[in-house]
């Protein structure tokens, strides 16, 4: 079987002209740089022998100076190439998780839509400022000036995205008022740039909040004369970007109260004896569904299994339609009732829109009774 010898030096090539035995040397990354004829083993000391059957970790080759890999005819060769791939593959594929560690990440949301060059002016300076930077796009199709649409999209998203993460996130009717400019860390970790508006409700009752910082560092903004409808590519990305590129986040600005930070009035759904009350709050997207703030296990506990017809009111008509797991469990244009990805309850059609079927407009109020003995 073949083996790998770890050596002190690498022969010179007329040494390795005079070796007796089929020979490939390879530095630390996987890369051949001799081949010739090994020779007698007192030419040189062995420090380790790796042999690729005994060993089921052949990465360790990596940390190791310099290989070379002895044996005859084709079967050693194939299990020479077969090692040095493996390792070259293992050295790649290490690298690029460092890089993935390393590399500064801004998840970006707004309201602006891809209609005009806003998005890709404050990604411009989010760039100029950090190269290397890595910008996801949640979304730039928000409502426009719905703000509980972004904090709804916030709270979907950061589950996602590991610690360290700055979320930039512009849905901001109040432009240019009274509002303050804000960074938020949340207690997973996470750093939110936004304007003061209620967006961080739902993350906050959710992870938490560790701390605020006003945002007031004129050297973390562009330009000196800010504009006073555009502050998404004068405050909002430019800070974002100096808190991806790992710049100390309280140099924002002034510590504000965690306390003091605006919050959106969210109605919970409520379950008694005669039923759930919940809303519709927001549609899904391109495709009509319906989103409402009633959790899937709150629904359950009223007694409904999936096959069985549900009763119920949205705003002032009754409607009854079959709850199920997933859209083609009914025919084409026919609604249903389900549970949704981010485990809400929701009302849709098969490949129709239930927004436009029935006009439905959120938000609107929405009731279903408990199941009847």
């Amino acid at each position: 079987m073949a083996q790998a010898k770890i050596i002190s030096a690498l022969p010179s090539r007329r040494q390795a002209l005079r070796f007796r035995q089929p020979t490939l040397l390879c530095d630390a990354s996987g890369i051949c740089v001799s081949v010739g004829i090994w020779p007698p083993e007192p030419f040189v000391k062995a420090k380790t022998i790796y042999n690729p059957v005994r060993h089921s970790n052949p990465t360790k080759l990596l940390n190791m100076s310099y290989v070379a890999i002895r044996g005859r005819g084709t079967a050693f060769y194939t299990i020479a190439i077969a090692l040095l791939s493996l390792a070259s593959f293992s050295g790649g594929t290490q690298a690029q998780e460092q890089r993935a560690k390393t590399q500064p990440t801004v998840v970006f949301m707004t309201d602006f839509s891809t209609a005009d060059d806003s998005v890709a002016i404050c990604k411009g300076v989010m760039y100029s400022i950090t190269p290397e930077l890595r910008i996801v796009d949640l979304s730039h199709q928000v409502t426009p000036f719905s703000i509980p649409d972004g904090a709804r999209f916030l709270f979907g998203a950061t589950p996602y995205y590991p610690t360290g993460t700055v979320f930039v996130a512009v849905v901001d009717p109040g432009v240019g008022s009274t509002r303050k400019a804000v960074v938020v860390k949340s207690r997973r970790g996470q750093y939110f740039v936004l304007p003061d508006n209620g967006l961080m409700t739902l993350v906050q009752d959710r992870d938490g909040i560790e701390g605020a910082r006003e945002i007031t560092n004129q050297s973390w903004m562009v330009g000196v004369a800010l504009s006073s409808t555009f502050h998404g590519r004068d405050i909002f990305s430019p800070v974002g970007a100096h808190l991806a590129r790992g710049e100390d986040w309280t140099q924002a600005g002034p510590e504000l109260p965690v306390k003091d930070l605006v919050r959106l009035n969210i109605k919970a759904a409520r379950l008694d004896d005669r039923g759930l009350r919940g809303e519709v709050i927001a549609t899904d997207g391109p495709f009509g569904n319906l989103v409402t703030n009633i959790y899937g296990s709150e629904f359950l506990k009223l007694g409904y299994e999936r096959g069985q017809k549900v009763r119920f009111t949205i705003g002032q008509t009754e409607m009854t339609i079959p709850f199920v797991r997933t859209f083609n469990d009914v025919p084409l244009r026919k609604p249903l009732m389900y549970i949704d990805s981010r485990g809400h309850l929701g009302l849709a059609v098969n490949q129709g829109s239930f927004a436009a079927t029935y006009k439905i407009k959120p938000p609107i109020s929405i009731f279903v009774p408990r199941v009847k003995d």
